[in-house]
């Protein structure tokens, strides 16, 4: 892989304090109990982790969308932006947590058609925001619209799309490895 690698020590609670403990603490609670690679990368800038850790909590808690959708949303951006951490790790939540349907998250993994229409309009518009840098089209939004959406949905999009962009570049300047808790969810991008 081509690309400066970010050389900064992951940060865990025995090498912190302050400011960068308080949220290490915050994203440990967060997860469960541990500390995922990537928490402990971002870190090493406080007000990143946290900034992250709220945005994701605001939409997962209000979006308006379901955690299905949630993640249709996650996997689309992270996809697109090849994180293969974000990958590994929404492909996981998918499977035990959201309950995403299998043959929907192995769409989303192969960037093939979603076979459930709705989802699949949501994965266009998330793709169409990405490329278009905020100005899908008009056919875009009509898409995500007709399919039953609505245009405060669209914002909870682009909040999806800030926390990923923090996680999804945070990981790819670091190439953070994968947990093991979600290394059995592992992906590559394709080659081109």
């Amino acid at each position: 892989m081509d690309g400066y690698r970010a050389a900064l020590p992951a940060r865990t609670p025995a090498n912190s304090e302050g400011e960068t403990l308080e949220v290490l603490e915050q994203g440990i609670k967060a997860a469960g109990g541990w500390l995922p690679n990537m928490y402990g990368n971002m870190a090493n800038s406080p007000g990143l982790l946290r900034t992250y850790l709220e945005g994701y909590d605001r939409f997962r808690s209000a979006s308006g969308l379901t955690p299905v959708e949630q993640e249709v949303v996650f996997l689309t951006i992270s996809r697109f932006n090849e994180c293969t951490y974000c990958m590994a790790a929404h492909s996981f939540v998918a499977d035990k947590i959201s309950r995403v349907p299998t043959e929907v998250t192995a769409a989303l993994r192969a960037d093939e058609t979603i076979p459930d229409a709705k989802l699949e309009a949501l994965a266009a518009f998330t793709r169409a925001l990405l490329a278009g840098r905020g100005r899908p089209r008009r056919e875009d939004a009509a898409e995500f619209l007709a399919a039953g959406y609505e245009e405060g949905h669209m914002l909870d999009v682009i909040l999806a799309i800030s926390v990923k962009v923090l996680s999804n570049y945070t990981n790819r300047l670091f190439r953070t490895s994968v947990d093991d808790t979600f290394a059995g969810r592992s992906w590559s991008p394709p080659q081109q």
